[in-house]
């Protein structure tokens, strides 16, 4: 495939519009030779079909995590105009508003070393991992409403966190416009019980140290809070069955409502509604319920956290200095203002599997739960991307070719030799999680900065982790 693109750059490949009829722009693709390579040819038909929505501004981008997913590839990124383009549940993906939250401590790895099992037993028993898992937080239908349209802020103002945390947090924790009346009661039950869990797949809550090789820019990762030996904590979760079931609801009244609006796509995945339709305005309404609800759950997340390491520990969180770095969000569509040829136009953004990145913004990238993590900061030059970037390692083998491959218990084991003591709700989970199934998470985001779209600050390498 790639002697069928036009090189760039050594970062940046594009498909022409001449690839398949009916592409309105060009796709781009961002990633060295050899991530581009290595990416499966669904990657670059499904960007080629982004290319063909109407209404798409500039480029279908692609980032250099990307793979296969559901209408568009993972690492996905759309800029559609408001007047005249389209949204699409498939380019915001159905685990929406799945995202990253970094958290610093006080502490060294020295200071936690003889504790760290202690401290991952008790994260995995007070943060529920797994498939069809119930948080702590018992609540009726009007608050869950209320956690709908407040986010991480009913969190908050209910003694789940500081105050300093909604700062931290994309959207300030609670996007606007969201309407609870958009909801299904199906979609409610399913989410009722899910704040405050991490559910299961690439899920994770992970403990980890930043060694002082690891600091790429020492003066921007002292303004975050990091220092050699230090212990950091991250995490990534999303909006569970919720979002799940938001993102089904309205794709079938999407495929409905497609011949009223005269619309027709190349894969009935892309099924979209024009922005301004009553379906279209009805779905933004509805995903910003589920971008709320994702951030309370990491939220509430955040909160177990201190606790768990502050009775651990023998400590307040405060004396641990538990300061959430940044929280940021994949899978959402958001309205932002961009110059585009010299002029602001408003433009619905879809990011799915990937990482806001403007300007002096923190980006967190996850790598596989056997390599690093990262911290990053967004650029000036990710306008050609929209200010996106990547938002994790990405995978190059499927679930089911990793569940062949590895072998969970023995994966188990080989993690705690390297110094890794890992919790996992299955075997079979974890083997699907294998770091030998996704890519170098290295070259990933050594990509995104040789292509301009975010700066390493600090990596970071995991001692302790919990898998859904």
């Amino acid at each position: 495939m790639i002697n069928r693109l036009q090189k760039i750059s050594d970062t940046v490949w594009e498909v022409p519009t001449s690839y398949k009829q009916g592409m309105r722009v060009p796709a781009r693709i961002f990633g060295t030779r050899s991530l581009i390579e290595g990416m499966d040819a669904g990657v670059f038909e499904q960007i080629s079909n982004v290319a063909c929505l109407p209404g798409i501004e500039g480029y279908a981008c692609c980032m250099p995590d990307g793979h296969r997913g559901y209408g568009f590839p993972i690492g996905g990124v759309a800029a559609m105009r408001v007047e005249d383009g389209v949204i699409s549940p498939g380019g915001i993906g159905f685990d929406i508003n799945c995202g990253m939250r970094l958290v610093t401590t006080s502490l060294t790895h020295a200071d936690i070393k003889r504790h760290m099992s202690v401290l991952v037993d008790r994260l995995f028993a007070r943060v529920p991992a797994g498939v069809g898992v119930s948080g702590f937080l018992r609540m009726d239908k009007r608050q869950f409403r209320e956690i709908m349209t407040d986010g991480a802020h009913w969190c908050v103002e209910n003694g789940y966190g500081w105050p300093e945390d909604l700062e931290r947090t994309e959207e300030n924790g609670r996007i606007a416009e969201a309407d609870p009346d958009m909801i299904s009661n199906k979609a409610i039950e399913r989410g009722l019980d899910q704040i405050g869990t991490l559910g299961s797949g690439n899920h994770y809550l992970e403990i980890q140290v930043v060694k002082e090789s690891n600091i790429f820019d020492k003066a921007m990762a002292e303004r975050f809070g990091l220092f050699p030996e230090q212990v950091v904590v991250m995490f990534h979760c999303g909006s569970r069955g919720f979002g799940h079931q938001v993102a089904s609801d309205y794709l079938v009244t999407f495929l409905d409502a497609m011949p009223k609006n005269q619309l027709k796509v190349p894969d009935r995945e892309l099924a979209c509604a024009p922005i301004s339709s009553p379906e279209g305005q009805s779905y933004l309404k509805a995903m910003r319920c589920a971008i709320n609800m994702s951030f309370a759950n990491r939220q509430m997340i955040l909160h177990r956290l201190r606790e768990v390491f502050s009775q651990v520990l023998g400590k307040t969180a405060e004396e641990l200095e538990m300061h959430q770095v940044y929280d940021v969000a994949h899978n959402t569509a958001k309205i932002e203002e961009q110059l585009i040829n010299g002029k602001p136009q408003k433009l619905v953004v879809h990011r799915k599997g990937s990482t806001r990145a403007f300007d002096g913004q923190p980006v967190i990238i996850g790598g596989s739960m056997e390599t690093g993590s990262y911290l990053l900061t967004g650029l000036p030059s990710a306008a050609q991307s929209f200010f996106s970037t990547a938002h994790g390692a990405g995978r190059r083998m499927s679930r089911t070719q990793a569940r062949k491959q590895y072998d969970g218990r023995a994966l188990l084991a080989q993690m705690k030799e390297n110094g890794i003591y890992v919790r996992s709700a299955s075997l079979q989970g974890l083997a699907e999680e294998a770091g030998g199934a996704y890519k170098d998470v290295d070259e990933v985001v050594k990509s995104t900065e040789m292509a301009g779209l975010s700066k390493r600050v600090a990596r970071f390498v995991p001692v302790g982790n919990i898998k859904g």
